[in-house]
């Protein structure tokens, strides 16, 4: 058999191809009907010395030419094969060690060939998983599957964002929902979950999770779950679902649960074009309407509505409402007075300080129960916000023994009202520092009339105008005429120093309408 040869090109693994068998075994048989080796060699596209060397051989009787090569190992050996016997002893006490870390390991050693080469005599020597596929083709209500996927989408403006999503899909029936979320964090999962049961009408006896790291802390090797997240697990007991796992690089385990993401891809993301996100959502509920009711499914033959109508009876009623579901987090009531969640503040009455809670998180508002406390707040997403309700304030104040003491709780809640309410405070102490705290106190009664949206809103506008005391934020909270002699005047009038003159000129002439106020004669100090 003729040998493989260099082809010139850098490397040990290009070479000329073998001669096939088929083609040797053509020119084996005109050779042996008697035809010059030179008419041979026109006739079969074979040079004359290949031919010569040809009818010296054993009769072709086999037509794998790719075994032959190997049996005969024709060819230059591969820089990998010294190696081969690291390779085989690391497999057999890692047989789950990635490629990339034994070429790793390889490099150290000497090895300068490529990494191609190097894969290939992995691939050669790794033990192949020979194990049989397992399909959940479930009986009607059984099986659901559900799993996270994420895809760049361009719009037709150019503009390109990322979109993440949850899927799922009923097995028996095909039937299909997929919502946009904002991540895969464990909230997302849980409450989508529980919306695409009640759109799809009910519940299955078990939910089928490609990847479990958004639910379960930790498992053992053989996939045995020794931690599952708190709030998954409490929100699948509500319901009263069963949970398998498929995990990764578990393929024989998984069947088309693993292709539900890809299909979401390939039949919805990548066949249209959207607008915008809002063009995507409308496109996302007609192409449910279409793939659960017209679309012919490639596996049942039919479409997932007309199996619906069987599969539906057996689906069991779901148990809470997306409107209702709480997730229940256990927190505990800080020195503070506060409860915190995702890094967010809730207030609760002095009185229950130090007692363990438990906070119940819905989609709009928090409640949050500590003993015989049981407090709700609208919810809140940024730790600069915060929820205080006036009534802790007052509770807190109360509570809180010593002037000075009660004096800085009532600054700290004027600071969390934001970045301007921050700056506002910063001037108003460094330009009245012996009379800020009347200041303040005066800010914290406004506070709780109006509440924090009010507040903001005419401290933002005093800062503006660069007045800075209680009695001009109390002009703007009671939407009196805006003062524009004040914008002209500020710097003629600045209170520097803390010397408790009122404004003059017309600034002067509006606060004797009644937003004066006493100043104390002592400093005072933090």
């Amino acid at each position: 058999m003729e040998t493989g040869k260099p082809d010139g090109r850098s490397g040990d693994r290009h070479f000329v191809p073998v001669l096939p068998l088929l083609k040797r075994h053509e020119v084996q048989v005109l050779c042996r009907a008697g035809i010059d080796q030179k008419e041979v060699a026109r006739l079969s596209g074979v040079s004359a010395r290949s031919v010569t060397r040809i009818a010296q051989e054993t009769p072709v009787a086999e037509l794998d030419t790719a075994a032959e090569v190997a049996r005969r190992k024709i060819g230059r050996p591969s820089k990998a094969e010294p190696l081969r016997g690291f390779v085989v002893e690391t497999l057999a006490t890692e047989p789950e060690v990635m490629s990339l870390e034994l070429l790793r390991r390889a490099r150290h050693r000497g090895y300068s060939g490529s990494k191609t080469a190097f894969y290939a005599l992995v691939a050669g020597v790794r033990p192949r998983d020979d194990r049989p596929m397992v399909r959940f083709e479930g009986l009607p209500g059984e099986f659901s599957q559900h799993d996270f996927g994420e895809v760049d989408v361009t719009f037709i403006d150019g503009r390109k964002v990322h979109v993440e999503f949850f899927a799922s899909r009923l097995k028996y029936s095909r039937w299909v929902q997929v919502t946009r979320v904002p991540n895969q964090r464990v909230e997302p999962l849980v409450r989508t979950l529980v919306e695409h049961f009640d759109a799809i009408g009910g519940v299955s006896l078990v939910a089928v999770f490609d990847r479990p790291k958004t639910i379960v802390h930790k498992w053992r090797g053989d996939g045995t779950v020794t931690e599952w997240n708190a709030t998954f697990a409490q929100v699948l007991l509500e319901l009263g679902v069963g949970v398998e796992l498929c995990w990764p690089r578990s393929g024989n385990q998984k069947g088309s649960v693993e292709r539900l993401v890809g299909w979401v891809k390939n039949s919805f993301f990548k066949q249209r074009r959207f607008i915008d996100e809002e063009d995507l959502d409308r496109q996302l509920a007609e192409w449910h309407l279409e793939v659960n009711t017209k679309t012919v499914s490639r596996a049942t033959g039919v479409t997932p509505a007309e199996r619906m109508r069987e599969e539906r009876p057996r689906l069991r009623a779901l148990k809470v409402s997306p409107a209702a579901l709480a997730l229940r987090y256990p927190v505990a009531v800080g020195p503070t007075g506060v409860v915190f969640h995702d890094e967010v503040p809730y207030s609760m009455p002095p009185d229950a300080i130090g007692l363990p809670a438990t906070l119940f998180l819905h989609r709009d508002h928090v409640r949050i129960v500590a003993g015989r406390f049981s407090v709700i707040h609208d919810r809140k997403y940024a730790p600069s916000e915060g929820s205080f309700l006036p009534e802790h304030r007052a509770q807190m104040v109360a509570a809180v023994s010593g002037k000075r003491a009660k004096r800085y709780y009532k600054r700290e809640q004027l600071l969390r009202l934001g970045k301007e309410t921050h700056a506002f405070l910063t001037e108003l102490v460094h330009r009245r520092p012996r009379t800020w705290a009347s200041d303040v106190d005066a800010l914290f009664e406004l506070l709780q009339a109006h509440g924090t949206d009010a507040l903001q809103r005419a401290t933002g506008l005093a800062l503006a105008e660069r007045t800075f005391g209680a009695e001009y934020v109390r002009h703007f909270l009671l939407g009196a005429p805006a003062p524009g002699a004040w914008a002209r005047d500020r710097d003629d009038h600045a209170e520097v120093a803390g010397d408790g003159a009122q404004p003059r000129g017309r600034c002067g002439e509006q606060l004797a309408l009644g937003f004066g106020r006493a100043e104390p004669a002592t400093m005072v100090t933090p």
